[in-house]
């Protein structure tokens, strides 16, 4: 059975997991350290000689309220645990997140009360908690909020509960691997069929950025039905699905049997795709073994050799371009950095494809040359044996993968002209994807409870 270590990537909703998805990990995959820059103001509030932010957690041992009270100076609502926590929220904050019918519409768990009528300097008439362990407030119109005490405890605003929030909600960490990794296996029917197995499958393509499904059948129109099982596939100027083998008068190097160097697809597109799916239809006769890079893994390795090169390919903004016909004629342009990072300096993002980096460089002549040697050097720390990966591609075999991060190639290879290398592909956006993690985890989740609820 392929499910030994897939809990090395996944949150306790995989633990209970039965299906036999593979995540054949080697154990030496090193989670990512996330860096922090020193916070430019405590990340706690002292009031009145108490840490009261630290203290609050989203333990479920206790989510019941035992007092409630206004800190009118602070303008702050503290509110103690049982568990013996504080947590303290701002007024402000309080009255623009009112629950009532009249602010909010529940249906669609969306905000009614507009910014243009929400009062930033409100004060709070009077606080309580009621007998059904919910914080009750008069605002100072009369008009009355009621908070459950799950739905505070989740949103305090001290570091840790903040940080475990983030994390339930992106799914932020990550998995850095180089050619030791073993890459996690799960099978294609299970994935479409069950929701354990999907699950387990988008947390792992989240966490170590890439999953390969065995057992699809060898015919076209399988990206397309695991697309569907997620919502829906991304159109570009190379249709829903494209198609990858050799063609006259190629308009895509990938459509020519040459070797492809380490690449993201589509950069040329301000938006560039999240997801690829890649489908083995036909294999070549000779070559076409599949290679693929860890970016943030190699990123974070330059940043630490070479800050300087790190610097210019994460500062500088690169022209890309992309011309043709195929869906229909197509004139892109772009500027990215190679390496996107966020403001707390996280890499986020990989934008680097060779053969669509445009011979336009679009800064001054003084920074050309410190732009090639970044470049190269980041090429380099890529190419090292000990941070590759190398497959080949059985038909019926389906490797998904994260574009943001990964860079993938491809060897040279020879195809027999009656059965030529055919592979086929289709993309997704991460906002789809994350989408369908979020609702799988809640049914899973939903599902595991019901018979404890039951009983």
């Amino acid at each position: 059975m392929l499910r030994n270590t897939l809990t090395r990537f996944a949150r306790p909703a995989l633990q209970r997991c039965t299906s036999s998805i593979a995540c054949q990990v080697v154990s030496s995959c090193r989670p990512e350290k996330v860096l922090r820059p020193p916070p430019a103001c405590p990340t706690f509030v002292q009031l009145r000689g108490q840490q009261t932010l630290g203290s609050a957690s989203l333990s479920v041992a206790s989510h019941s309220v035992r007092h409630a009270r206004a800190l009118d100076e602070e303008r702050l609502l503290e509110v103690e645990w049982e568990d013996g926590g504080r947590s303290v929220y701002p007024f402000t904050w309080l009255r623009d997140n009112c629950q009532c019918s009249m602010c909010t519409l529940q249906s669609a768990q969306a905000r009614k009360l507009l910014m243009s009528d929400l009062d930033i300097h409100t004060g709070i008439d009077v606080v309580e908690v009621t007998n059904d362990n919910k914080v009750s407030i008069v605002w100072p119109d009369q008009h009355t909020s009621t908070f459950e005490a799950e739905w505070l405890k989740k949103r305090c605003f001290s570091q840790d509960a903040r940080q475990t929030v983030q994390e339930e909600l992106f799914f932020n960490e990550r998995y850095y691997w180089g050619s030791e990794l073993r890459i996690p296996t799960a099978n294609y029917q299970e994935v479409l069929n069950d929701d354990k197995a999907a699950l387990a499958w988008l947390l792992a393509l989240k966490r170590v950025g890439i999953v390969y499904l065995k057992g699809a059948p060898a015919e076209l129109g399988q990206v397309a039905r695991l697309a569907k099982r997620i919502g829906y596939l991304r159109l570009t100027f190379y249709g829903h699905t494209w198609q990858v083998l050799d063609k006259y008068m190629a308009n895509n190097v990938a459509y020519t049997p040459g070797k492809l160097s380490l690449h993201t697809d589509y950069p040329a597109l301000h938006f560039a795709p999240g997801v690829q799916f890649l489908h083995c239809i036909n294999q070549a006769e000779e070559g076409g073994e599949s290679e693929v890079v860890d970016g943030f893994h190699t990123a974070k390795q330059l940043q630490r050799e070479d800050p300087e090169a790190f610097c210019t390919l994460s500062s500088l903004l690169v022209d890309f371009t992309d011309t043709g016909t195929d869906y229909c004629d197509f004139m892109l342009q772009s500027k990215k950095s190679i390496i996107d990072v966020n403001a707390q300096g996280r890499v986020v993002r990989i934008n680097y494809n060779n053969a669509t980096r445009d011979s336009v460089l679009d800064f001054p002549l003084y920074q050309v040359q410190p732009f090639y040697r970044a470049l190269k050097a980041y090429v380099n720390v890529m190419n090292r044996p000990e941070n590759m990966v190398t497959y080949k591609m059985e038909p019926g075999d389906i490797v998904t993968f994260d574009n943001w991060r990964l860079l993938h190639g491809r060897r040279h290879y020879v195809s027999r002209p009656d059965r030529l290398r055919h592979l086929e592909g289709a993309y997704l956006d991460w906002d789809e994807v994350m989408s369908r993690l979020r609702i799988l985890r809640r049914a899973v989740h939903q599902a595991d409870a019901a018979p404890q609820s039951a009983s």
